[in-house]
């Protein structure tokens, strides 16, 4: 290869990378905007401030749900028809359905919308790092999926920003951001490893290969395990902080906004500190196993603190956020475990059933809190769900390095 023919390579790398970060971005404002925006949205549609937190944990439910739905279409179509026609499709539907938000006048429509953005956005994260993880080399994936996390992570503090100009105008701006991205993934690349397989007879995106075949569907099933404890964080103990400072005698009362925003710029600096452990010690588990110890640590800080103040609800909370960076590195983990066949499919669908775990994770710890109060139910979850992912953690095969150049068998499938 020329050195000209060998930079123009470099710079579509480069740009593909870009393109997966800035997806990434805007799937976490979307992700985010409502835990942000929750309370004065629903107060302005005419919500009872007594039932502000009932109706929040539906809506945020309905939009996992259609996470857990969309993870699967996208994850299969990835597989079938290639990764580039899902940055587009799921960008298209996830824009079109922010800027519906933004007129919502009761929770139902609320509900649905989400659920339809929710379906848009359950495509992005999984076919940018599958992308990633399939044109980078073997030694330097890491650090391109650590960037896509890293820079999508701040999606965050924009939907923070965007929030202080109202719920309305937070909607709108992340339908603008999302059709801006998709004007900028026109010139992106297919992955070259889904190029050597879409046009052979090999089964793609065959979703129920994960199930015929028992050392598979274990696999498939701790990687989604993993990855629970970051999401309770997210949305139980940050998203549900007013609640928590009540039950903790909190000074002032807790913002959940402001929580959420502090806890994903730790996420982001904790994904740096994880990608690059992960990359000196040669081992993503081990990277996970101490990333999962630390964040059981943080959460006893926080549900210890008696008479919390601001200032140390922020510094917990980006603390919390550090110690639960290991997003990118769990996601990556679940791209190297799987064949190309079958590799969107998986890389979409795991993240989006961590996050769409929420909704078991928010039955299990309110069936706790009739019983147990909420800072203690707090402390049960996060010690079960610790358990369960160190556990799964230890089922799964160190990937660091291994070529993903392969196909998945169809054993177990007439």
């Amino acid at each position: 290869m020329t050195d000209t023919a060998s930079a123009k390579v470099s710079r579509n790398v480069i740009f593909l990378v870009l393109v997966a970060s800035l997806g990434y971005f805007v799937d976490i404002y979307d992700l985010l905007v409502f835990s942000i925006v929750r309370k004065a949205s629903l107060h302005d549609i005419g919500v009872a401030d007594a039932d502000i937190l009932s109706k929040g944990q539906f809506i945020i439910n309905v939009q996992m749900f259609g996470l857990l739905l969309g993870g699967l279409l996208w994850g299969v179509i990835g597989d079938k028809l290639g990764r580039i026609k899902v940055l587009f499709g799921s960008i298209l539907l996830y824009s079109i359905a922010n800027f519906a938000n933004a007129f919502v006048t009761d929770v139902n429509t609320y509900a649905i919308i989400r659920f339809i953005a929710g379906v848009g956005l359950a495509g992005e994260l999984g076919a940018g790092i599958t992308l990633v993880t399939e044109t980078l080399s073997k030694e330097k994936r890491g650090y391109g999926t650590m960037i896509v996390a890293v820079i999508g992570l701040f999606g965050a503090a924009a939907a923070y920003e965007a929030a202080k100009f109202g719920w309305q105008h937070a909607y709108m701006v992340g339908g603008g951001l999302g059709i801006i991205l998709l004007l900028l993934r026109v010139g992106t690349f297919e992955s070259g490893m889904y190029n050597k397989v879409k046009d052979s007879g090999v089964s793609k995106g065959n979703f129920f290969m994960l199930f015929t075949n028992a050392v598979r569907f274990k696999k498939y099933l701790y990687c989604i395990l993993i990855g629970a404890p970051l999401w309770y964080v997210v949305g139980v103990l940050v998203t549900l902080s007013p609640e928590f400072g009540k039950a903790l005698g909190s000074t002032v009362p807790l913002i959940a906004g402001e929580g959420v925003l502090y806890t994903y710029i730790g996420i982001s600096i904790g994904d740096i500190f994880a990608g690059l452990l992960a990359q000196v010690t040669k081992s993503r588990k081990l990277t996970m196993a101490v990333f999962l110890l630390l964040s059981l640590v943080s959460a006893f800080s926080y549900l210890s603190s008696k008479g919390i103040t601001h200032d140390k609800f922020v510094w917990t909370c980006f603390a919390m956020g550090c110690t639960v960076g290991y997003w990118a590195t769990f996601v990556t983990i679940a791209a190297e475990q799987f064949g190309t066949n079958i590799r969107s499919t998986v890389t979409t669908t795991v993240p989006n059933f961590v996050r769409g775990s929420l909704i078991p994770i928010n039955i299990a710890f309110n069936a706790f809190v009739v019983h147990y109060g909420m800072v203690t139910s707090g402390y049960i979850m996060m010690v079960i769900l610790t358990v369960i992912s160190l556990f799964s953690l230890s089922q799964l095969k160190e990937t660091f390095g291994k070529d993903l150049n392969y196909i998945e068998e169809e054993a177990g499938i007439s």
